[in-house]
């Protein structure tokens, strides 16, 4: 029940994200100095803050592997994938941007990802982290249907994201 409760605010806030395309809130990051974002966050506003050096080092950098896109494209049909990161995370900077970069090589509608920022004590907004189980980030869960078929935490178990989740979309 807990999920269906989580699934039905995130339907809200993707419909909220596609109307304003962001919902996010900037805190200073107490650690660094710098600021981080809290809330749903669009792939453009990463892009865009010159403060996120990160982004566009990792997303040219990535060198796609034909066969877990192919893979991806053949079963991704349906699938809705929540993203939880950090802006102030090292895993999430190198992970994040090659994730995107994945996706638009395999066609992924940018409209089906929920990319959702989280705080250093990995809260954000509407407990959704709480709700989703979220104990480190990045973690890319996979939606179909309502449900979820699995997820990719960090680095995953193999250290090939891309390779799980093209796994994962596979799986009955």
């Amino acid at each position: 029940m807990r999920k269906l409760i989580c699934l039905a605010a995130l339907c809200f806030l993707g419909y909220s994200q596609v109307q304003a395309q962001s919902q996010y809130y900037i805190q200073k990051d107490t650690v660094s100095g710098g600021h981080l974002l809290k809330g749903i966050i669009s792939r453009e506003v990463l892009a865009q803050d010159s403060t996120f050096t990160w982004w566009k080092e990792n997303f040219v950098a990535y060198a796609k592997d034909n066969e877990h896109v192919q893979k991806f494209v053949a079963n991704s049909k349906d699938v809705e994938l929540v993203v939880f990161m950090g802006t102030w995370c090292s895993d999430s900077h190198y992970i994040i941007p090659r994730l995107f970069s994945f996706l638009d090589a395999a066609g992924f509608p940018s409209s089906h990802v929920t990319l959702i920022g989280t705080d250093r004590a990995k809260t954000t907004i509407s407990h959704l982290t709480q709700a989703f189980g979220i104990t480190n980030v990045p973690t890319i869960i996979v939606m179909k249907n309502g449900k979820e078929k699995g997820r990719v935490v960090e680095y995953g178990k193999t250290g090939v994201a891309e390779a799980e989740l093209a796994a994962i979309t596979a799986m009955p």
